[in-house]
């Protein structure tokens, strides 16, 4: 009999011990790496783990998409690099400023081949004027890739453009390979611009080239080339395109430009 209230002791005291132990799981919170919340856990783990693939998907398509739009030139949205701004270093030794210079060295070779013509129409210049236009794209692709932007790109390459257009006006105009009056309307919208942009800086407004001044560029461009090529009746019907553009660009400037007034007016 003395043993027995032993026995029963140490049998409770071991049930207690016993129940203490199974009872540890129920009276603290199971940790994550328990046998418990593993496959909880590993099913969220993977769960994590796709979404994050198919994020990683989804940005590398992204980036392809804007990248490829980018190196186009259909999307301009953001604010211009830092480098074009002024004030910025002029950074002369770059790809693109060195394809920006053979562009507006090769305008006097063009000048030259065409008045060695009789009538300007002969493949060289228009070739020289076909290269001079086209590697325009060829800048711009170089400086997306490369990063290498700079001030004095963002003052050549609109320059080489115009100097261009004016080249082939002036070759035009001399051997009348496309009608004077749309020529001197294109002129007279170009000097109009000049003028309009000193006093768009002088009060404070933004400028920001449109889709139709973009545009109007190529049609332009290819008149003037399809005429020294003798395809007089197909530059002409570019140029009036080029015309009809231009001045569309320049309605939208000044809609832009009155709305910015306005609303500075309404806002003070």
């Amino acid at each position: 009999m003395g043993r027995t209230p032993v026995g029963r002791e140490g049998s409770a005291e071991g049930g207690g011990d016993r129940s203490r132990r199974a009872g540890g799981a129920g009276d603290h919170p199971a940790r994550p790496g328990g046998a418990a919340g593993a496959p909880s856990t590993a099913r969220e783990r993977a769960q994590a783990a796709g979404e994050r693939a198919r994020g990683r998907v989804e940005e590398r398509a992204e980036r392809a998409r804007l990248t490829f739009r980018r190196l186009a030139g259909l999307d301009r949205s953001g604010p211009p690099p830092p480098e074009t701004m002024p004030g910025q270093p002029w950074r002369p030794w770059t790809i693109p400023n060195a394809i920006g210079a053979g562009r507006l060295a090769l305008i006097p070779v063009f000048l030259l081949l065409a008045f060695s013509t009789q009538d300007g129409v002969a493949a060289a210049p228009a070739i020289i004027f076909a290269v001079i236009a086209w590697s325009d794209y060829a800048d711009g692709i170089a400086a997306r890739i490369t990063g290498q932007y700079s001030r004095l790109g963002a003052l050549l390459d609109p320059l080489v453009d115009r100097l261009l257009v004016v080249a082939g006006f002036v070759v035009c105009l001399s051997f009348e390979l496309l009608p004077r009056w749309a020529i001197a309307a294109l002129v007279l919208r170009e000097l109009v611009m000049l003028a309009g942009s000193r006093v768009w800086l002088r009060k404070g407004l933004e400028w920001k080239i449109n889709w139709p001044g973009r545009l109007a560029v190529w049609p332009t461009m290819a008149a003037v080339f399809f005429a020294l090529v003798g395809l007089t009746t197909l530059g002409a019907v570019l140029l009036y395109l080029g015309l009809a553009l231009s001045w569309l660009a320049f309605a939208l400037y000044i809609q832009a430009g009155t709305r910015q007034l306005r609303a500075r007016e309404a806002s003070s």
